[in-house]
């Protein structure tokens, strides 16, 4: 074993054919049928994970554990309490301006009776079609006859409803922060017996010489994605929001800079779904667009267009490419698997668990040694039937007639060949002996 480098765990022959399949299956069906208790256990653990790291700080200025980890837990929780709060309500007093706005579009007269925003825009629609050179596409007939049909279906209605399931989703919010006590108890145990954890991991399996342990290194993983991640939520809702604000304020898109901070907000926070989110980040304000002035939603689509290209090309190689440190294809397996398994939430928290794998087998890869297949050798013994013809044996030659074929040689003293043992002498017995032996063998 080289200097310096740490103990290898070799796994017999019989473990990997036997065991290793039946303990990965038994795991797998166990948390297939208590997916939820194991959701909430790996989410508990990636945030004690975190939030151990600060604890470990307040340790280092002669605070106990416990009341370190009772200040972090108490900044923590009401950190984020105060967040869904203020969210919750810029959210619902925004949908309710919006469905306002979108019902004032529809229904209210602006100058001639009976004339309506969505009435002079579709004539403005067909205006410029015809001054440039697109007389024949028809469409004022048709769009009227769209309009008309959603002020007599009563969009106040659908508005409303619009209403009421925000306020429902912001008192589900509410609720779900409560739901989430078992979670934070869970973390908080774990979070109080990591010190003690760390010190049997590493009992076990010690670091490298100047290597971090393994809490460490996880550690490290989970605050390096959480960066990284965090960093691309605010450059990317920053640059929707701004370019929102923009054509809002250009006139290329009405309203848009009124609702430019929640349209951010919303980009900011699909963000955190990989491929998925910039995509979905545009439907709100696309939606609002098409529904308010329908040519401005074409620049809503140029805005992200241009967005998704600055992402894909520039932003996320730089800030998640040292963070994450993942196959693209290992990612959308991880995504894809999450969203099978436990949906939405799934998702969300599929690349920390990634994250983590990757430091697990880093560290473990130098110390675990499959043991290897020696050749000739096979893991079960296997009957086989030979089924070779047999061939027939010679019989044995008696040495009765080895001993009368036997040449004789009779010299003389002296005589003999140079370089050839006499026939007196002890070699010449030995000669014969070795060419006896030789013709039986053939």
């Amino acid at each position: 074993m080289a200097a310096g480098s740490p103990p290898k765990i070799k796994i017999p022959r019989w473990i990997q054919l036997v065991s290793l399949p039946v303990l990965l299956l038994l795991i797998w069906t166990v948390a297939g049928t208590v997916r939820h208790v194991v959701f909430l256990f790996l989410v508990a653990g990636l945030l004690a994970l975190l939030l151990n790291p600060l604890v470990r700080g307040l340790t280092r200025v002669w605070i106990p554990r416990g009341l370190g980890v009772a200040i972090v837990y108490l900044a923590f929780a009401g950190a984020v309490a105060a967040a869904s709060i203020a969210l919750g309500t810029v959210v619902v007093d925004q949908t309710r301006s919006a469905s306002h706005r979108v019902d004032a579009y529809f229904t209210k007269e602006r100058g001639q009776p009976g004339v309506t925003h969505a009435d002079r825009d579709v004539d403005r629609l067909q205006t410029w079609l015809n001054t440039h050179h697109l007389r024949q596409i028809k469409i004022r007939k048709q769009a009227h006859d769209f309009v008309n049909n959603i002020r007599t279906n009563d969009i106040q209605k659908y508005t409303t409803r619009a209403i009421n399931f925000v306020e429902g989703a912001a008192i589900g919010t509410v609720k779900l922060l409560f739901s989430l006590v078992l979670l934070l108890v869970i973390s908080i145990y774990m979070l109080l017996d990591m010190e003690r954890l760390s010190r049997a991991v590493n009992r076990r399996f010690p670091p490298p010489p100047g290597a971090p342990p393994l809490l460490v290194q996880i550690e490290h993983s989970l605050a390096a994605y959480v960066k990284g991640q965090s960093l691309l939520s605010l450059i990317m809702g920053t640059s929707a929001g701004f370019g929102l604000w923009l054509l809002g304020t250009l006139g290329w898109g009405p309203g848009l800079a009124k609702y430019a901070v929640i349209f951010g907000a919303w980009v900011a926070f699909t963000e955190l779904i990989p491929y998925l989110g910039p995509w979905l980040g545009a439907v709100p304000p696309f939606a609002y667009e098409l529904v308010v002035h329908p040519i401005s939603a074409l620049w809503v689509v140029i805005l992200f267009l241009f967005i998704h290209q600055i992402e894909g090309h520039v932003v996320v190689p730089n800030v998640m490419g040292s963070a994450l440190r993942l196959h693209p294809l290992l990612v959308i397996f991880g995504l894809l698997a999450g969203a099978e398994l436990y949906g939405l939430p799934g998702v969300l928290i599929a690349l920390p668990l990634l994250a983590v794998g990757r430091a697990l087998w880093e560290f473990f890869s130098e110390r675990v040694e499959l043991e290897a297949w020696k050749d000739g050798v096979v893991p079960v013994e296997v009957d086989v039937e030979d089924t070779r013809p047999i061939q027939p044996v010679p019989p044995e030659e008696p040495p009765e007639t080895l001993a009368a074929e036997r040449p004789v040689r009779v010299s003389g003293p002296g005589e003999g060949v140079p370089g050839e043992p006499g026939a007196g002498s002890p070699g010449a017995e030995e000669a014969a002996d070795a060419a006896d032996a030789r013709r039986l063998s053939e």
